[in-house]
């Protein structure tokens, strides 16, 4: 960069108007799918009930936003295209906001930099039209129109043609124009959204949301099945809690539906999408102990609360929020997630039953379409199908059949009924491994060493929490020279540090000195895991790395200590097992976040063998 010559005095010019809003715009459309979120955004604080949206290549040579909304009169739309021009508040309060839009910066942007037109009607009035080219507006028109706006840009950045040297291909701008729109069409349910790509002429269905019908968490679970697919809503809890003024609804999947990147997780805070970091860092946080470090859980959770607790005013796109209280929204999203994961006790992604069902081969090239014979039947088949001898075998054939295949006189051998509890009753044990258990609607298949792991990690876990987490005094305590803020900010949350065995105190200045460390985690660079620490809280505002340092101890304690695979285990073994883990919480996946049991139904067994 080229510095001023200090002799030579610059000189102060005030910005037209056109160059002002290229500026602006530069902050408020960053790319296609900035424009549409605009535009859909204005159409749903006018009430729309239905929005269609079309682009031609990825939006960079269209954008058309048509709605049934309330509508312009032909009166207002000069003034529509004017800076800070808006009808969704009146300046008098900033924080009191309750639309998606209010800074009157959209349609004036989009007019510095496209060419842009706007088709509108009112009910009690007559069409009209008005357009705007490089900032340059013309007069207003009668149009025939329906009610509601139509919104037209066309050339995006053709004024700023070095913008469009930093857009990226057609395919990447317009998946992240369906990605914007999925996101407002999850939080609107009860909007229909139909998104269409018209280039070449050809109109292309992308997108196509009807609006949803029913109660608020009936509607949203609809729209979240359409949009994330019916997999998500089968595996995902309702989540619905509430702390001082702070409400949290949603959905949030079971720590086995996870993703391999962090790609399926939406925030809304009074039905604004946003990507907050410091909520994104709760939701790993409530997943803490559930995951792997390579997987991400699946979330859409919405928080509503009053205008007032929330500024909206902190980024030109609006995509980030700050709460007044940013501490009680993290605990509210962590001990939200957490209770109800902790509620869905063992159950277990269906997923799972899924990608078993793939893994098998079937032994025939084709299958047969049969009725599901009777029980007689059956026993009767079964009887004339037994080679010689076998039928006597009461281990092996079903009691039906062994009593045709006897005499009268000879005792009989009813098969044991199936459990009614939900992980059944074990039958038995293959490769010193896997439990095979019988429910009363089909089977279960679980993996010993997985299962016990997790119960005795959570017995551990409860225990750390009734007890305290051991701590052992440093021969010579550590000094650590820290900033001012830093140290203020430690000492701070040191009464929560102290509970997980690390004792912090002040030291004179901005120093500190350790005295304790958690025994579990023996010996340690303290300087180190305290530098970690801050760097946790400045980047999410809480930190959880000294209590994950200790669950991996723990977890490491619960792998050493659980039933090992190649260990024959007794019956009674197998079913203490089984209904251990229907008691616990979150044993329905290890201690890595991978399945500890799958499931199959009778339905499912019966498709393998082409009775379905």
């Amino acid at each position: 960069m080229n510095r001023p010559n200090r002799n030579i005095r610059p000189e102060i010019r005030q910005l037209d108007e056109a160059a002002v809003n290229r500026i602006a715009a530069g902050e408020v459309v960053e790319r296609p799918a900035s424009a549409v979120k605009e535009l859909v955004e204005n159409a749903l604080d006018a009430g729309a009930t239905r929005i269609e949206v079309d682009y031609a290549d990825g939006g960079k040579t269209l954008i058309r936003v048509r709605d049934d909304g309330c509508g312009m009169a032909g009166d207002d739309l000069p003034l529509a295209l004017l800076r800070h021009a808006t009808s969704k508040i009146d300046g008098s309060d900033l924080l009191n906001i309750h639309s998606f839009g209010f800074r009157g910066e959209a349609l004036p942007s989009l007019g510095a930099v496209g060419r842009l037109r706007i088709v509108s009607r009112m009910a009690g009035s007559d069409g009209a039209t008005i357009a705007v080219e490089g900032g340059r507006m013309t007069p207003v028109r009668p149009e025939a129109a329906q009610y509601g706006t139509v919104v037209e840009l066309r050339d995006l950045f053709h004024a700023t043609p070095a913008r469009l040297k930093f857009m990226r291909s057609d395919r990447a701008e317009a998946q992240a124009i369906a990605d914007t729109v999925k996101r407002l069409a999850m939080a609107e349910p009860y909007v229909s959204f139909t998104l269409s790509d018209v280039s070449d002429g050809d109109s292309r269905s992308i997108l196509r949301l009807d609006a949803a019908q029913g109660a608020l968490f009936d509607a949203l679970e609809e729209r979240l099945a359409a949009v994330l697919g019916r997999e998500f809503t089968e595996n995902a809890l309702r989540i619905d809690t509430e702390r001082e003024g702070l409400r949290l609804t949603g959905f949030a999947a079971l720590p086995t539906y996870s993703r391999g990147a962090a790609v399926a997780q939406y925030f809304f805070v009074n039905g604004r999408p946003v990507r907050d970091k410091m909520l994104l860092g709760a939701l790993r946080a409530a997943y803490m102990d559930l995951l792997s470090r390579d997987r991400h859980p699946v979330a859409a959770l919405f928080i509503t609360c009053n205008p007032e607790l929330v500024d909206v005013n902190v980024h030109p796109a609006k995509s980030e929020v700050r709460f007044r209280d940013p501490g009680l929204a993290r605990g509210l999203v962590v001990s939200g997630l957490r209770h109800a994961l902790a509620g869905a006790g063992h159950r277990s992604s269906s997923t799972n039953t899924g990608a078993m069902l793939g893994a098998f081969q079937p032994a025939a090239a084709r299958t047969y379409q049969m009725d599901r014979p009777s029980g007689a039947a059956r026993a009767t088949a079964y009887q004339l199908q037994a080679p010689q001898g076998m039928a006597e075998s009461a281990g092996f054939w079903d009691a039906g059949a062994t009593m045709a295949a006897r005499s009268d006189t000879a005792p009989d051998i009813p098969a044991p009924p199936p459990s009614l509890a939900p992980l059944g009753a074990a039958r038995a044990q293959l490769h010193e491994n896997y439990i095979i258990a019988q429910t009363e609607s089909g089977i279960v298949i679980v993996d010993q060493h997985a299962a016990h792991e997790r119960l005795v990690y959570e017995k551990l876990k409860r225990l750390r929490a009734k007890n305290g987490v051991p701590s052992q005094a440093l021969l010579i305590p550590e000094i650590v020279e820290l900033s001012a803020t830093e140290a203020a900010t430690l000492l701070e949350i040191a009464p929560q540090l102290a509970v997980l065995g690390l004792v912090v105190e002040a030291f004179g200045g901005a120093a500190v000195i350790l005295r304790e460390t958690p025994a579990l985690l023996g010996a340690i660079d303290g300087r180190a895991l305290i530098r970690d620490i801050l760097d946790e809280l400045a980047d999410q505002g809480a930190s959880t790395g000294l209590e994950a340092r200790i669950d991996a101890v723990l977890s490491r304690m619960a792998c050493h200590g659980s039933v090992r695979s190649g260990r024959q285990m007794r019956p009674e073994e197998m079913n203490a097992l089984l209904r251990e883990m229907e008691a616990t919480p979150h044993s329905g996946q290890c201690n890595h976040g991978r399945p500890t049991y799958v499931e199959l139904s009778l339905a499912d067994i019966e498709k393998l063998f082409g009775r379905r």
